[in-house]
């Protein structure tokens, strides 16, 4: 289980988190939600030691990994797909691939799990990433993270600016991989989505941890979109 607790974070001399606290379970899919400025991939960078905590604790299964350095998190096998991708863009889809599998020393045999899974990348091996389509260069952050067989698995507004074909496909790699016990931590911004397979909703609030509900909770009260983004 991950556990962020009172984390306080930014940028520089920026403070964005003032004590961000939740939770992600094995085999559930926690969402964070908030408005625009809210901290929600502040804390996503924060997790993964990409910016440093003044204050509080991440930690997985009772080990503080807070402490690490950014490069030694996903050896913890905790896969991070951030918004914007990422990805080599020099490189081929097939070195994107390796560069994941080499994280934590995995083989072919994950390669050709995780080209099962994204068969249009199997056709696109030799291409470089930066002529994909948006939703297969999305395709491909995530397979990258998933070759790490991830415990913990953060993903960053990963429908953002795709046609429904490809949210479709990516939603259900996600259900996919909650329902074989990885612990799913999802920003995402559109409600529908989040109803549709998100176990639990955190809101941050300016920075800080408002509520954590069910998502049935979430329907019966639904005042609390509105309070909280606007919506």
């Amino acid at each position: 289980m991950l556990e962020v607790s009172n984390i306080h974070s930014g940028y520089g001399r920026v403070q964005i988190l003032f004590g961000a606290s939740l939770t992600a379970r094995p085999g559930e899919i926690t969402c964070v939600m908030g408005r625009n400025g809210a901290g929600k991939t502040t804390a996503m960078k924060a997790i993964m030691g990409l910016l440093p905590l003044s204050q509080g604790t991440v930690s997985l299964d009772g080990e503080i990994i807070s402490t690490l350095p950014a490069h030694e998190v996903p050896h913890r096998r905790i896969g991070y797909v951030p918004q914007g991708r990422r990805l080599f863009s020099d490189l081929s889809v097939a070195e994107n691939i390796e560069v994941g599998l080499m994280t934590c020393k995995e083989g072919r045999a994950t390669r050709d799990e995780v080209l099962d899974i994204f068969p249009r990348l199997r056709e696109r091996l030799h291409q470089r990433a930066e002529t994909l389509s948006g939703g297969e260069q999305q395709m491909l952050a995530t397979a990258r993270a998933l070759c790490l067989r991830p415990r913990v698995l953060l993903l960053d507004e990963p429908t953002e600016g795709l046609q429904p074909s490809m949210i479709e496909a990516i939603r259900q790699v996600i259900v996919t991989l909650r329902d074989q016990g990885v612990a799913i931590l999802l920003v995402e911004q559109r409600v529908d989505a989040v109803l549709a397979i998100a176990d639990r909703v955190t809101f941050l609030e300016n920075g800080r941890s408002a509520d954590t509900v069910t998502v049935d909770a979430l329907r019966a009260t639904p005042d609390l979109m509105h309070r909280y983004l606007g919506v």
